[in-house]
């Protein structure tokens, strides 16, 4: 049985989202299985609409069961996001992983993997980073070294991720296939084209309360709808931004420094920028320099929001939260239960069998969910404690 995993975020499920499942499931497919984004997301934002509902967005549009990739994991760079990601689809048994891609070039994106896996290559970016320019760029720099006009995969997204997740399945040992599907329609921060629209301009589109429907499946469109209605959606960093703005003005600067992953003294900046800025984006805009791009920003900025570290972050992801799935998920999940790789959490009892690290782990993320929904359009709507008392979207 060929079972093959994705590593997403579904921020929200669209038309890009579904050409991908239709293609997997022509290059033999027989479930899909995905490792997918909790509430917040790897650019350093909360998702445009909770979990749950994206969850049940892509089983309600063919994929057959959703695993919650954790907070820790799923707000971190992209080289830990898609380890996290990788790591998930192996403990679900997955024999294939399926990813998008600007280039659609397998052998290229394998190359990209292996040069950024030498051991000595660390060396080379550091180098480069002494002119002042970002992580992405140097590394971009010290690749095209070694591999020429190949490195120009790191300049898209897609392939960027693409390949981590080929590092990732290096460095984890696994044998899952990789399947690449070309991207179509619109870049990945662009507009829309061919039918298509990226996630961005989707977002975009919705949060100023315009009509995306033609690039949504109608299911997605019609969850997203309802959760409109019941005060859940849109969900913005703007709408938190007051209690954002209180958690790092009572900060100190030592405070700010543990979540300054690189030791650059980038937290400085943001200690100085939190005592005078009245916004999100003014604090962004003050702290950006060249060297820093703002998506590492985000991700800071959200690190210390909902107080999440590089040490909350384990070596491996201790278990297999259960967001949605369908008949097949449940079967499924009836296999991976009896190879015993991970505990499956489908209740909240079940944390209670978890080790110490990972009741830790879960804890933390249900602590961000609690500040998550106090981003909903509705404070009536903002109700605490959902990660002990909801249950997965059976569809």
């Amino acid at each position: 049985m060929q079972v093959t995993g994705i590593v997403c975020e579904f921020n929200p499920f669209h038309l890009g989202h579904a050409y991908l499942l239709s293609r997997l499931r022509q290059r033999g497919a027989d479930a899909i299985v995905c490792a997918m984004s909790g509430n917040f997301v790897q650019r350093g934002e909360p998702a445009l609409v909770n979990k749950l509902s994206r969850g049940e967005m892509a089983v309600s549009c063919g994929v057959d069961l959703v695993l919650e990739l954790p907070t820790a994991w799923a707000m971190t760079t992209a080289e830990t996001f898609a380890r996290g990601g990788v790591q998930l689809l192996k403990m679900a048994g997955c024999t294939h992983i399926g990813f998008g891609s600007e280039c659609g070039d397998a052998a290229l994106l394998q190359a990209a993997a292996d040069t950024l896996l030498s051991p000595d290559l660390q060396a080379d970016i550091r180098s480069e980073l002494a002119a002042g320019i970002t992580y992405a760029a140097a590394r971009q720099q010290a690749v095209q070294a070694r591999l020429g006009d190949g490195a120009a995969v790191l300049r898209q997204p897609n392939d960027t991720l693409a390949v981590e997740y080929l590092k990732a399945c290096r460095q984890l040992e696994t044998d899952m296939t990789p399947i690449v599907v070309s991207r179509v329609g619109a870049s990945h921060d662009g507009g829309a084209a061919e039918g298509f629209a990226s996630a961005s301009h989707i977002r975009e589109l919705l949060t100023n309360g315009e009509d995306a429907s033609a690039y949504l499946t109608a299911e997605s469109a019609a969850i997203y709808a309802r959760e409109c209605a019941a005060g859940r959606a849109p969900v913005t960093m703007q709408n938190a931004e007051r209690a954002v703005l209180s958690r790092l003005r009572a900060m100190c600067e030592e405070d700010f420094a543990r979540y300054d992953s690189g030791n650059e003294g980038l937290y400085r900046r943001f200690y100085d920028a939190a005592r005078t800025v009245a916004s999100v984006d003014e604090l962004l805009s003050a702290v950006k320099t060249k060297r820093y791009a703002y998506a590492r920003l985000r991700r800071m900025l959200l690190a210390a929001y909902l107080d999440v570290t590089a040490a909350d972050v384990p070596p491996e992801v201790p278990y297999l939260r259960v967001l949605a799935c369908n008949e097949r998920g449940r079967k499924l999940l009836k296999t991976i239960k009896k190879t015993g790789s991970a505990p499956v959490l489908t209740k909240s009892a079940d944390v209670r069998a978890l080790s110490e690290e990972a009741q830790k782990l879960f804890a933390l993320t249900a602590r961000a969910a609690d500040q998550y929904v106090l981003a909903y359009p509705e404070l009536r709507a903002a109700r605490g404690s959902s990660a002990w008392t909801e249950g997965p979207v059976i569809v």
